[in-house]
């Protein structure tokens, strides 16, 4: 099933949640045929030059055909350098950000006669010149920060060779790790807002290793309870993960920042801090 949608990559296909849970242990990636099903964004072609390689983000060794990763890229077209401000950890996986940071340090002051903001270049940590650690070591790629898989396809290029087709799953720095799966927060929170017609936004996060769930109240506060059931019923049957806590408030309390992206971090913040003002609180440990 292919569609035309508005975002970057252009087409997404539909392959089925039940084998696509990012579980570590298990990173073959299978297609198969269930009612319960998980978009992906799918490139459909790479231009001339561009090569796709999946890399494990822990080892720095590049994975085989189908499994799981980090997408890496190279081509002649990569810049050199990033120029700041810049959120790092859209960049580099969560585990690698302070790092990166100590590197951006130190660059900094050498850079900034240059103008510009930070720039960012030839660091040990340098998420735009990354080499695997076996193989090929000459090639030079630059870190996506997205995680994704690459399948040969039955489709034909130019040249007449098997076209690759990259499928990308979502942003490491966004995923949580749950029951030693790998979750998206934007799965989830698509299951919330379809669970309840009283659900006008929702966001999740991890506290403590639970699954907190937070969702803005369509109606009377006295309907905030109804909310409780549909939410974790529906999150345990599509993604087999239990809600330790169920947050009802108000309108306008899921905040979105200048890129459209849920402040995830800042309502947990205000989740820990005792600043949400909530409706209502469901504790289920």
């Amino acid at each position: 099933m292919r569609c035309q949608v508005l975002t970057t990559f252009k087409l997404i296909e539909v392959v089925s949640r039940p084998r696509i849970k990012k579980s570590d242990h298990s990173p073959l990636v299978k297609i198969i045929e269930f009612s319960n099903h998980l978009i992906l964004f799918r490139i459909p072609k790479l231009l001339p030059g561009v090569h796709v390689a999946i890399a494990n983000p822990d080892t720095l060794g590049q994975c085989a055909d189908s499994h799981l990763g980090e997408i890496w890229v190279s081509s002649p077209h990569n810049s050199t350098r990033l120029l700041g401000p810049f959120n790092i950890n859209s960049i580099v996986p969560i585990h690698a950000a302070s790092t990166v940071r100590s590197d951006l340090s130190s660059n900094t002051s050498s850079s900034a006669a240059g103008g510009g903001g930070v720039a960012y270049e030839n660091a040990p940590s340098d998420p735009l010149r990354a080499r695997f650690v076996a193989g090929d070591t000459d090639r030079v790629y630059a870190r996506t920060g997205f995680l994704g898989f690459v399948r040969r396809t039955e489709l034909t290029q130019s040249d007449g060779d098997l076209h690759d087709a990259v499928f990308v799953v979502g942003s490491l720095a966004e995923s949580m790790m749950l029951r030693g799966m790998r979750f998206y927060p934007m799965d989830i929170e698509n299951t919330v807002l379809r669970s309840h017609r009283n659900i006008n936004e929702c966001a999740v996060f991890t506290w403590s290793d639970l699954l907190v769930v937070v969702v803005e109240l369509l109606g009377e506060e006295s309907e905030a309870l109804d909310l409780v059931h549909p939410i974790t019923a529906s999150v345990l049957r599509e993604h087999q993960l239990i809600v330790g806590v169920v947050v009802v408030v108000d309108r306008d309390t899921v905040r979105v920042d200048f890129y459209g992206e849920k402040q995830r971090i800042l309502l947990r913040d205000n989740f820990v801090s005792d600043e949400l003002d909530p409706i209502y609180v469901s504790y289920n440990m």
